[in-house]
């Protein structure tokens, strides 16, 4: 018998396009920097007449790939965003135990990739460990942090990593982890009002892949690991963004090179300065005058609406 460590597997990147070639350009030349060594795609198909042409494009982009083992589906209906992911990720997971996940418009610097791999391996059988991400921003990162990886409670949903594990034991409804949390006491505005906002105002969002992320590693007490400084950068922030705005303060400043691989990874343990941070950028539980206020827009805007006109 060999007395030779046993090789881990190793961790496919699963990407999800649709109709940004430039985009998709940019991030395919990022992922082939990092050697990435095994690629799912998923293309979804076009929404409208108007989308066939550049959806093709993607797609002969795609196909054109040669330098790392390659599985492309392309949809034959338009999935839509969220769609696309539950399905793409759900079926890789059939096949692998560890995944992370990109999309088209996600730049990031050499080593991302090992980084992120490193810090699957090391917290894969941690149960308190839910996800790990290659993206964060100034704006969030406790002021302690320096040149280590933290951890914070709220998953992430660019440029994430997660287990089979999690994902198998995930119920596809917010609104019922939402209403779990309040049954238990659980805060859902410890890390931000629009979590919460988002669940209670856009059914699109509601049956996203990353609301149940969000609610699960809040109802479960999760933990996502963080870099200290970004890896990974949104280059779609432009009018065929799907679920993001061009002025949105996400922007982050240049990229640095990427952190050395701890020596040592931290105890999963949250910084206590990630629940402030995030309810100082996103607003937290809404006050009693909040809600009056509210409260009284929805009355006057039902009041005009029915009132006849003449």
């Amino acid at each position: 018998m060999s007395d030779k460590p046993v090789k881990a597997p190793a961790i496919p990147v699963v990407l999800f396009a649709y109709a940004r070639p430039d985009h998709l350009r940019r991030t395919l030349a990022c992922l082939r920097e990092n050697n990435i060594p095994i690629l799912y795609v998923f293309a979804d198909g076009a929404k409208t007449p108007e989308m066939i042409e550049r959806v093709n494009e993607v797609r002969q982009i795609l196909r054109e790939i040669n330098w790392c083992e390659v599985h492309l589906v392309e949809r034959a209906q338009n999935f839509g965003l969220g769609k696309n992911i539950l399905s793409g990720v759900g079926e890789v997971f059939q096949k692998h135990e560890t995944i992370i996940v990109f999309e088209e418009d996600l730049n990031c610097v050499p080593g991302t990739y090992q980084y992120l791999c490193a810090a699957l391996e090391h917290y894969r059988d941690n149960p308190r460990v839910m996800s790990v991400t290659g993206w964060t921003h100034p704006l969030i990162t406790p002021q302690d942090i320096t040149d280590q990886p933290y951890f914070d409670g709220r998953s992430e949903c660019w440029a994430w990593g997660t287990w089979a594990r999690v994902w198998r034991d995930l119920p596809m409804d917010p609104v019922r982890l939402v209403t779990e949390c309040k049954r238990k006491g659980i805060d859902i505005y410890r890390y931000g009002a629009d979590l919460v906002g988002y669940v209670q105002r856009d059914p699109h969002m509601a049956v996203s892949w990353d609301m149940p992320m969000f609610f699960y590693h809040i109802f479960h007490g999760g933990l996502c690991l963080r870099p200290p400084w970004s890896m990974v950068e949104h280059i779609g922030f432009d009018a065929e963004a799907t679920n993001t705005k061009t002025d949105s303060w996400l922007k982050n400043p240049p990229l640095k090179p990427s952190p050395s691989i701890p020596a040592q990874w931290p105890k999963p343990v949250e910084n206590p300065g990630c629940q402030r941070l995030y309810q100082k950028v996103y607003g937290g539980r809404p006050t009693i005058p909040d809600r009056l206020y509210r409260f009284a827009r929805r009355v006057a805007s039902k009041m005009l609406h029915s009132v006849s006109p003449g």
